[in-house]
């Protein structure tokens, strides 16, 4: 009798441990559908059994949402990195369009004033530059055989830039107007005075032989004179911002800030036509003007 009581005690623990592990189950894998039927018994045995069932609901969306948020966080991830790629490729796009306009835009000038009443001129570009202490100068990329010789001006269309003074087949050296070597005729606006401009070792220009009974002043523009040099007149060189006037000096001397600025200058126009005039057309006084590379 106590044999078959133990058997029996033992079976209904073997019972209800596979119900329980079955319920445990079903709140794992089926928790909405158990707390459905829990909760359509009513009651308080409904409630105490489906309240454990919605913590394992609650947990399962919890972990589901989290894992759904972790996948769309790696494609957001992936999304955030192709478009850094995309803004570094537009940001360099937009570099080079930029550069375009720009060139666009200087050499756009450059054809207007090309257009002009001026003689043949070649369009030029800046390859190479030298803007040390000894010689200020600019190479460009046309040469001898387009027609491009010494001693031929060189300009912008804000004004002078300087005199070819070497030339290869296929490039040109130009001495900039800020070098002291170079020297270039040039004439008082307002008061129609001239001289001579030569470069400074500090990259500025400075009118020499202005007389002394010439009312110059600071902010006068100085421009070229069309009697020297492969230049026409009438084409800007600078303005002067200041006046040297020594006593018992025979001239005065005038600081020229160059209309163009030398340094970044970048494409430029060569005057092909010659505007050389003989030593003997300057008149008494006014000495020769030659680059001295």
């Amino acid at each position: 009798m106590r044999m078959a009581n133990f058997r029996s005690s033992y079976g209904a623990r073997r019972l209800a441990l596979g119900v329980f592990l079955l319920v445990l189950l079903g709140f794992f894998l089926l928790p909405h559908q158990l707390q459905t039927m829990f909760q359509g018994l009513g009651g308080p045995v409904g409630w105490v059994l489906s309240w454990p069932i919605r913590m394992v609901s609650s947990i399962e969306g919890g972990i589901g949402e989290a894992w759904h948020r972790y996948f769309a966080l790696q494609g957001v991830e992936d999304e955030n990195r192709r478009l850094k790629k995309e803004i570094e490729q537009l940001q360099g796009q937009n570099s080079q369009l930029r550069e375009a306009a720009s060139a666009t835009e200087r050499l756009t000038a450059l054809l207007e004033f090309k257009a002009q009443a001026l003689p043949a001129m070649v369009a030029a570009q800046v390859i190479g530059r030298n803007t040390d202490n000894w010689y200020r100068t600019i190479i460009l990329n046309k040469g001898s055989s387009d027609g491009i010789r010494p001693d031929m001006g060189v300009i912008t269309s804000a004004g002078v830039v300087g005199r070819v003074v070497k030339t290869t087949v296929a490039t040109s050296v130009v001495l900039l107007v800020s070098d002291p070597n170079n020297a270039i005729a040039g004439l008082i606006q307002r008061t129609r005075d001239e001289g001579i401009v030569e470069g400074t070792t500090e990259g500025l220009a400075r009118l020499k032989y202005i007389p002394l009974l010439s009312n110059v002043r600071s902010g006068d523009h100085v421009v070229t004179s069309g009697l020297v040099g492969g230049f026409p007149r009438g084409l800007a060189i600078g303005t002067i911002t200041r006046i040297d006037k020594e006593e018992g000096a025979l001239f005065q001397l005038a600081e020229v800030r160059p209309e163009v600025d030398v340094t970044r200058v970048e494409e430029v126009l060569v005057l092909q036509s010659s505007y050389a005039a003989d030593e003997e057309s300057l008149g008494p006084g006014l000495p020769a003007v030659k680059a001295k590379p």
